[in-house]
C-alpha cells in the first residue's frame, strides 16, 4: 500500500516577513515614509527606552526617554535657528504622554525663560518666569497663567505679593514701593486695587522718598466711638 505524505503546514511567507520587520531592542537609524528619523530602542515595534527623533519638516530634535511610541520620561527638545541654523534648546525636563509634564525648563525664542512644573504641556504648579522686560514672577500657575499665590518683582524694584487669578492680581495682596518707602496693602480685583491702605515702609532706606511722611491713622475701638457719638447726640438733645 503506497504511503501518502501530507505536506507539512507552514505559515504563509508574509508572517515571517512581518516577524522579521518587527523592531525590538536597539536599532540603528530608522527612516519613516515622511522623512522623519529615529535612532534608539524599540519594543513591540514602538519607540521605547532611550532614543533620538529628528523631524524632517521642522528639523527639531528630541533626545531622551520614550514609552510605547511617545515621549515619556526625561528628555530635551531643540530646534534650529532660522538664521544661523544652529540648534537652540527649547525645553529640557520631564515628559508625560508626549507632552511636557513634571518639572522642566523652557526657553522662549524672545529670551524669556520658565523653570517649574508642567501639566499637559502647560505651566501648572509652582514655577518661576523670567520676562523679557526684566520682571520675574515666582509662584503658583494654572493652565499657563499665574493663579494662586505669587510674587512679581519689577525691574525698578517694586514688587507685589499676594493672590492671582488667570494671570491678574486678584485677592488680598501687598504692593511694595522701595524707592518711595511706601506699602499699599489691600484687595485687588482683575489687576485693580479696589480697597486698601497706604503706609510708610522703610522710608529711611528709600532712594526717592515722598516729600512728607504719611500721617498715622489713629484707630479707635468701634464700641467706644459709638458710645461717644451717642453721648454727643444725647447732649445735643438736652
Amino acid at each position: 500500500m503506497p504511503v501518502i505524505k501530507h505536506p507539512r503546514f507552514r505559515d504563509p511567507p508574509f508572517h515571517e516577513w512581518d516577524r522579521k520587520a518587527q523592531k525590538c531592542g536597539l536599532r540603528h537609524t530608522v527612516y519613516a515614509v515622511n522623512g522623519d528619523q529615529y535612532t534608539g530602542e524599540w519594543q513591540n515595534n514602538l519607540k521605547h527606552g532611550k532614543g533620538t527623533q529628528i523631524w524632517k519638516n521642522t528639523g527639531a530634535i528630541y533626545s531622551g526617554d520614550w514609552k510605547f511610541g511617545k515621549r515619556d520620561g526625561y528628555g530635551s527638545y531643540s530646534v534650529p535657528d532660522p538664521v544661523t541654523k544652529e540648534y537652540r534648546k527649547m525645553y529640557t525636563g520631564w515628559w508625560q504622554n508626549d507632552q511636557r509634564g513634571g518639572r522642566g525648563m523652557y526657553f522662549y525664542s524672545n529670551g524669556e525663560q520658565y523653570d517649574g512644573e508642567w501639566k499637559k504641556g502647560l505651566r501648572s504648579g509652582w514655577g518661576k518666569m523670567h520676562y523679557k522686560d526684566g520682571s520675574v514672577y515666582e509662584g503658583q500657575w494654572l493652565k499657563d497663567k499665574p493663579n494662586g499665590h505669587g510674587v512679581l518683582r519689577l525691574p525698578n524694584g517694586n514688587r507685589y505679593e499676594g493672590g492671582w487669578k488667570e494671570g491678574k492680581k486678584h485677592g488680598p495682596g501687598k504692593y511694595f514701593y522701595p524707592d518711595k518707602g511706601q506699602l499699599l496693602e489691600g484687595t485687588w480685583v482683575a489687576d485693580i486695587p479696589k480697597c486698601g491702605a497706604l503706609f510708610d515702609f522703610e522710608r529711611d532706606n528709600a532712594s526717592a522718598p515722598t516729600e512728607f511722611p504719611l500721617p498715622e491713622i489713629e484707630l479707635h475701638d468701634p464700641a467706644a466711638v459709638l458710645a461717644e457719638a451717642r453721648a454727643m447726640f444725647d447732649n445735643s438733645e438736652n
